[in-house]
């Protein structure tokens, strides 16, 4: 069957994440100071994109909340005796620089233009509906998509196949119909075939090396991908 509607995630694929969190948070560090811990900005900036891996990953999992998995980066970056009232006054304040920062990828908006004719659009993401929501409509992009829906209210997350699931019900296909689009290999693209959606992993460092995947490098090539490769329900045109 051809694909009906595009899952999008949202962080370092339309959303240029990983550039507006070390943008923001070295903004951040020049105004706090630097944590004795650390040698240099760099080796900070490295830590806070480790432990904030880290401390999603066990978000993911259901071993913490929202707001724990916010404090425990800080204390695990900044001071481990940190009290919940200094983390969260820490966190709001790197807040602030963050989102200073944050911009679509350039390739976004063209992509959604090109595609908002012949697909339905939605998101699923791994975070929560008021960091998410906030944020898509800051960017000028909310009215894109149908339906938006966060781990952090639906209990569950990628690549768990009842999140993907929950995306197609809330667009109301079957998983066969719909295309989930993200940055990660595994908990995106993989996590989406294993669900029986059609998984697209967008791999812009050009890692490579997962011939199993679907892969693109960049979203000017998913327009092309959608509509004329036959694994995505594109004509046959050698048959």
């Amino acid at each position: 069957m051809a694909i009906r509607a595009v899952l999008w995630d949202i962080d370092d694929t339309i959303f240029d994440y990983s550039a507006a969190s070390r943008s923001g948070m070295r903004t951040h560090l020049g105004i706090e100071g630097l944590p004795r811990a650390y040698a240099s900005v760099e080796s900070a900036l490295d830590h806070w994109h480790e432990v904030t891996a880290y401390h999603w990953a066990r978000f993911a999992a259901g071993e913490t909340d929202w707001e724990g998995q916010r404090r425990d980066r800080v204390r695990a970056f900044v001071d481990d005796d940190m009290s919940d009232e200094s983390a969260d006054a820490w966190y709001e304040r790197h807040v602030a620089h963050y989102e200073a920062a944050w911009s679509l990828f350039p390739d976004a908006l063209p992509v959604l233009d090109v595609l908002a004719e012949d697909y339905r659009h939605a998101v699923l993401s791994n975070s929560s509906l008021r960091n998410q929501e906030r944020k898509l409509r800051t960017l000028g992009v909310r009215d894109r998509f149908e339906a938006l829906l966060c781990a952090a209210e639906l209990g569950i997350a990628k690549p768990e196949a009842a999140a993907f699931h929950a995306g197609c019900e809330a667009l109301g296909l079957p998983p066969e119909d719909v295309v989930y689009v993200g940055d990660q290999p595994d908990i995106d693209a993989r996590g989406a075939v294993d669900a029986g959606l059609k998984g697209v992993w967008l791999d812009r460092s050009g890692a490579g090396g997962r011939p199993e995947l679907v892969r693109i490098t960049g979203l000017d090539q998913l327009p092309g991908l959608l509509r004329l490769d036959t694994r995505f329900g594109a004509p046959d045109t050698f048959g």
